[in-house]
Order: structure tokens, then sequence, then C-alpha cells
């Protein structure tokens, strides 16, 4: 009997040796890999796009060789190159992308504010989620451009025109994005903030807004998007000497003048301009969240 309680207790001091040697290994820092090299990253990251374009390329010019449609409706490369250069050189690009970015900031920053403060009213009251709720997802499904013509008709061919169709278009996204984050947090969070003292406005300073960040990040994404999507229609459309020359604006005079090469500088620029905002700017920002959480590693 006393041989098999020494071996109890040995036992006990084994698994508990086991537990404590768990936990040590579960306090230790992970071992993160080593950063890859320059030269892995380029064929990692840039490479595959490259080899994508070039492939683009070379259908384009196969397809304008074969005059797949006539040259006035499908410049080759070359075409659509020289007129690249040639808008760069007058000034039409470098303008066009200024005045389009420009408004795209000053747009999403005001949509950034109203779309935040309807969110928080959304999630603070029941009852205002279940009244104005619908009709925001509604608004986010509703094309951009249909908010152009009563713009026109509200404020005519001015900048007012043009904001009001970016607002309509990023406010209902990022509202929603906000809502949808502050869905995702664990009910346990608010409770442990009202066990620490805080109150409401400490509560969604302090852990609710942190823990919603994810979602709500996702929300000024697609705020984004939606931001210059209405702007590219509102530009499209509301053309005037008096308003400047936006991307829009240089797609419109191509279409007008049937230079399909312009059409397409134009479209390329927008896309280009896209892209950057989402590499420059939500792409690090969405790492370093991630990487905060513990959620990835790497820089």
């Amino acid at each position: 009997m006393a041989d098999r309680s020494a071996d109890t207790l040995v036992d006990g001091h084994a698994d508990a040796r086991s537990v404590e040697a768990g936990l040590d290994a579960l306090d230790t820092a992970p071992q993160l890999p080593p950063r890859p090299g320059l030269g892995r990253v380029l064929v990692r990251s840039v490479l595959p796009p490259v080899v994508f374009l070039a492939l683009l390329v070379g259908v384009w010019q196969i397809a304008y060789v074969a005059e797949v449609k006539p040259p006035y409706a499908l410049p080759g490369p070359a075409d659509v190159w020289s007129t690249f250069l040639e808008t760069v050189a007058d000034g039409r690009a470098l303008e066009a992308v200024w005045v389009s970015v420009s408004r795209g900031f000053v747009g999403f920053a005001l949509s950034l504010v109203i779309g935040t403060l309807l969110g928080l009213l959304l999630w603070s009251s029941r009852w205002v989620r279940a009244a104005v709720g619908p009709i925001v997802s509604g608004l986010q499904s509703l094309p951009s451009v249909a908010w152009v013509p009563a713009a026109i008709i509200w404020f005519q061919l001015t900048d007012a025109a043009i904001y009001t169709v970016v607002l309509l278009g990023a406010v209902p996204s990022i509202a929603n994005g906000l809502l949808g984050g502050f869905k995702q947090v664990p009910p346990l969070y608010d409770r442990v903030g009202r066990v620490l003292g805080l109150g409401a406005a400490g509560r969604m300073r302090h852990v609710l807004l942190p823990a919603a960040l994810p979602g709500y990040l996702g929300g000024l994404r697609q705020g984004w998007a939606f931001a210059w999507r209405s702007l590219m229609a509102a530009e499209l459309i509301t053309y005037s000497p008096s308003l400047g020359l936006g991307l829009g604006q240089l797609l419109n005079v191509g279409r007008e003048l049937s230079q399909m090469s312009l059409v397409i500088t134009s479209i390329v620029l927008i896309l280009v301009v896209g892209i950057a905002i989402e590499l420059l700017v939500f792409a690090p920002v969405e790492r370093r969240i991630l990487r905060n959480r513990g959620l990835t590693v790497g820089g």
C-alpha cells in the first residue's frame, strides 16, 4: 500500500511538472522564421503580376494583328503607349490623376466621418438599427451611378454634385463595416469592461472599437472602393470645363472624340490609382493590425 501511494505521489509530481513545462512553452515567444531575402520577395510578389501583364499584352497584340476588331475600336498596345506618353507630355495625365485623387481623398474623408458616426448610432440603438439598418444595406447595393442625375438636378454641374455621389456610395459600406465589426466582438469583452468600471464611452473607446477594428478596416477598404467607383461615375457624367479635368472627364473626352487609345489610357490610369491606394495604404495597415494581434508573422 505504501509503495502504491509513493508511486501515485511520484506520478502526480510528474504530471505537475508536465503541466508547468507546457505552460512555460506557451509563454515562450515563438521563433519567427527568417525574413525572406529581396530576391525571394521579388519572385513571389513582383514576378507573377509582371508575367500576367506580359501575357495580357501579348494576347492583346495578337488580337490587334488578327484584326478581331477594327483598329479604331481596338488599337494596338503601341498606339495606346504612344497616347499615354502624349497625355503625360502635355500634362493631361498628371492633372487628371491629381484632380481625381484629391477629390477621392476629400470625399472619402467626409464619408469616413459620416459613416463612422452612423455605424456608432446603429450599434448604440436597437430601434435605430431596426429602422435604418435595412435602408443602409439597401443603399450599399444601389449602383452609385443612379444618384448622378439627382445630384446634378440638386447641385447642377458642381463639385457638390460629385461629392454627393461619393458620399452616397461610400457611407453605407463604412457604416455596415463598423456595425459588422461590433457584431463579431464577443459579449464577454463588454462585460469585462463593465467589471473594470468603464462607462459606455470608455468601453466603446478601449474595448469595443479595438476589438471591432478588423471588421471596421474591411468596411473602410470597401468604402474606398465604392468612393472611387462613385467618383469615376460622377466625373464621367458631370463633364464641365469649370470642374477641371479628372480621370472620368478624360475618359469622357476619349469617348466623345472616338479615340479608343485615350479611352484605354484613361481606364489604365484609373486602375493604377486604385491598385496604388490598396498597396500603399490599406495593405500595410491590415498587415500591421494582424501582426499586432498575432494573426500573422513577418513584416
